[in-house]
């Protein structure tokens, strides 16, 4: 079972963190970049989104202006080690209130394979190392992965308030933050959490940074690795209160659409029903169907002929997989219909597939039985935001 520790986090000033914390780096497009580095001159995307503006070493400037805003009061290094609970309540797409509540610690990074820390999904391989030059040049881990543990009981640990650090709402989200640093406490966080495996939701890229990081440091310095045996984590209970998990849709180019109907069809019955919007989401989740859509903007719902996928798991990311197997196309992978319209209307894609949100029976199974779903199968949501806990990795750990 994996190690999860507490340690001395990085902190922005007291009363300042509403104006510096940004969400993860992947899901911002350059304009919001722009705007929330404009926003604050300290905004965390001036470290956390190194930039060709920044100059000929960006991860150089990222590092010196961490250092900077230490030196300037701007951040501050705890005095001792702590867990950080992060509760996160928002309104669901029912309109039900709900809040997730996890903890934020140092996470065990282990060898692929060797269990205790679990992918949910194959990972798209990503050629650049942007992720590790930062880690490299800050010495930090600016931004948490999140880890579903398996460990039952854990959301009632963590009810109990800590000393609250920050809040932050933020597009409908409020955020909060709690330090616990009381040792028994900690003992009882780190116990639970290292009970039992931890799925990794989303984050798979940056674990295996950690985990090349990590090796990284052995080999200059002969096994001494530090803090690099473990890396920055947010994790919450795998139970259904404690997930929002919404669709990450299909975008297909390369491709006839006439081609790719026509395998369609060989598994799904099809059904025309005009112009797609928001509303589709719930058509689908009541007729137990996928929808096409078209560069217009019109859908045909794709629901499964009888024993199409008898012996396939009820993953729809699956079902296309197969079913377009001997269709010449690529693929990308957006969240939200308004996006997928967008990119539509835009020409950046031949067709879209608008997928489920995967059961949680399906996550349940995936981290149990040790298998993989197809790459972006599962969006998590609310998205984490970068800032609030910074993690030095520190040269002893």
């Amino acid at each position: 079972m994996p190690r999860f520790e507490p340690f001395a986090a990085l902190r922005f000033t007291p009363g300042t963190v509403e104006t510096r914390v940004a969400p993860p780096y992947d899901v911002l497009s350059a304009e919001e970049v722009a705007a929330l580095r404009a926003s604050d001159p300290h905004n965390i995307t001036h470290v956390d989104v190194p930039l060709p503006e920044d100059g000929p070493d960006p991860y150089a400037v990222a590092a010196r202006r961490l250092a900077e805003w230490l030196s300037e009061d701007e951040l501050r290094l705890d005095e001792e080690p702590s867990f950080t609970i992060y509760r996160m309540s928002f309104s669901d797409e029912s309109g039900t209130r709900r809040t997730i509540i996890g903890v934020i610690g140092a996470l065990e990074v282990v060898d692929e394979g060797a269990g205790g820390v679990l992918p949910h999904e194959r990972t798209t391989p990503k050629a650049s190392t942007d992720r590790l030059d930062l880690t490299r040049a800050t010495g930090c881990n600016l931004s948490p992965v999140w880890g579903l543990s398996l460990a039952t009981g854990l959301t009632e640990i963590l009810r109990e308030p800590g000393e609250h650090v920050g809040t932050v709402v933020r597009d409908g989200v409020e955020h909060r933050f709690e330090r616990v640093s009381d040792a028994r406490r900690m003992s009882e966080i780190a116990a639970a959490v290292g009970s039992a495996d931890v799925l990794i939701a989303d984050g798979h890229h940056r674990y295996g940074v950690a985990r090349r990081h990590r090796d990284d440091r052995r080999t200059e310095s002969g096994g001494r690795t530090g803090g690099a045996e473990t890396t920055m984590a947010f994790v919450n209970e795998l139970v259904d209160e404690q997930l929002a998990v919404a669709a990450i849709h299909r975008l297909y180019s390369g491709c006839d659409p006439s081609d790719v109907l026509a395998a369609l069809a060989s598994r799904f019955e099809s059904e025309e029903i005009g112009i797609v919007d928001d509303g589709v989401l719930a058509v689908m989740a009541r007729r137990g169907a996928l929808c096409a859509v078209d560069r217009d903007g019109h859908g045909r719902l794709l629901i499964p002929r009888p024993g199409a996928f008898t012996g396939l798991r009820e993953l729809d990311g699956l079902w296309l997989e197969e079913t377009l197997s001997g269709v010449r196309h690529d693929v990308r992978y957006q969240h939200g219909v308004g996006e997928v319209l967008r990119d539509l209307a835009a020409g950046t894609a031949t067709m879209a597939v608008l997928i489920r949100p995967v059961p949680l029976a399906e996550i349940i199974h995936t981290a149990r039985a040790g298998e993989l779903m197809p790459p972006k199968s599962t969006f998590f949501t609310p998205k984490l935001l970068t800032g609030p806990v910074i993690r030095p990795i520190g040269d002893a750990g």
